[in-house]
């Protein structure tokens, strides 16, 4: 799996992710472990609330805030390839009203995306419990 293909930007916002390596090493095993084979380019792009709200009503329909957008590029059965827009501010939010740390939300978030891509859903009950329970397994799976 090509690391260098999984890349970091911002939108409208300054933000900085640590650990990148060992995210992108973090990603690679979670696709591989799905049964991918390649990840194709794979782009995380971290922005604001109005940013991904905006995003959310143009290209989804949806007029409410939440803490990612994930849209699949992939052209290959075998990989994955996408963008995946996360709100700091949302997880920020959300690690407060969960109790968590900022930094467990946010991996919890693009691990979520990540699964988005490997064909994992999240719109009905059954749906958000198996999401979630793979959440629980990748994030269990860390190294860092």
């Amino acid at each position: 799996m090509a690391l260098k293909d999984i890349l970091f930007f911002n939108e409208d916002i300054t933000y900085t992710v640590k650990e990148k390596q060992k995210i992108r090493q973090w990603i690679a095993d979670t696709v591989k472990s799905e049964g991918f084979k390649r990840i194709g380019e794979l782009n995380l792009i971290f922005c604001s609330d109005a940013y991904l709200l905006e995003i959310n009503k143009q290209y989804l329909d949806h007029d409410t805030y939440t803490d990612i957008v994930t849209f699949d590029s992939s052209e290959d059965p075998d990989m994955i390839a996408g963008d995946i827009f996360i709100s700091v501010e949302r997880t920020d939010e959300n690690a407060k009203k969960f109790n968590v740390s900022e930094r467990d939300e946010l991996h919890r978030v693009i691990i979520h995306g990540v699964l988005h891509l490997c064909g994992f859903h999240d719109k009905n009950k059954d749906d958000k419990q198996q999401m979630t329970a793979k959440e629980n397994e990748y994030l269990s799976k860390r190294t860092f």
